[in-house]
Formats: structure tokens, sequence, C-alpha cells
């Protein structure tokens, strides 16, 4: 079952970020990880949180604009060292459009892939060995 991820268009403007984890803050909505990509006019914020649903709607009622987003993500299963062998198995077939790093307990690492096959891409990752994290 993949994993959703919150996209949030930000302007590139003062206090956007902070108007953001207020909102989170209000709602008990708790960041796993996050990456920014960013212009000179906006960002594009992609979270992994802990209730994407609740913070997809809290998020446009205050007028951001949210969307959720299927994603791969695998358990590094010797950390960093085992990061070549998960996108091996995964670039052998796929795309992988972006990646970033999620943090899952003390000590242990994932990555999260935004591919097109979600589904295929889980099914050959399991069919490898790998743990998925959903």
């Amino acid at each position: 079952m993949a994993l959703k991820q919150l996209s949030v268009f930000l302007e590139n403007r003062e206090g956007r970020l902070e108007d953001l984890f207020q909102v989170f803050g209000e709602n008990s909505i708790q960041i796993h990880s996050f990456s920014l990509a960013e212009s000179s006019e906006y960002g594009i914020l992609r979270l992994i949180v802990s209730n994407p649903e609740k913070a997809k709607d809290a998020l446009k009622a205050v007028d951001f604009s949210a969307s959720l987003t299927d994603v791969v993500a695998v358990r590094l299963p010797g950390g960093f060292d085992s990061l070549k062998s998960v996108t091996d198995a995964v670039t052998s077939n796929y795309n992988i459009e972006y990646m970033y790093v999620l943090s899952t307990e003390p000590g242990q690492q994932a990555i999260v892939f935004k591919i097109k096959d979600v589904a295929e891409v889980e099914k050959s990752l399991e069919e490898k060995g790998f743990e998925l994290i959903n």
C-alpha cells in the first residue's frame, strides 16, 4: 500500500512557512519527513505527515494549495550504505521523479521515491526482499 505524501504550494513570501507550521500545530499534525524545492517566486513543500488527509483539509481551509500523492518508501536495511542497492533495484525498470530521506526510528533511515508505477515498484521491491513503509 502506497504512502501518502502531502504536497503544498508555497508562495515565496515572509511568514508563509510559519503559517503552515501553525496550522499543523493547531491540528496536532506531526512531520516525519519533508523536502522543499523552491524558485524565486514559489516553493513546493513535500511532506510525510502523521495524518495526511487531515493535514490537507486543514491547509485548504486556510487557503493553502495542497494535494496528496502516492509515493513509495523503502527502509534502508544497512543505513545509507544500502542506498545504491535500493536505487539500482528501482532504476533498472523505472524512472525516479524525485526522492528524499525519511527518518523512521533512531539509527534507521528510509528513502521516499516518487515514481509513476507505485504498485508495480512496491511489488518488485518486496519480491527482492526490501521492506516497505506505509
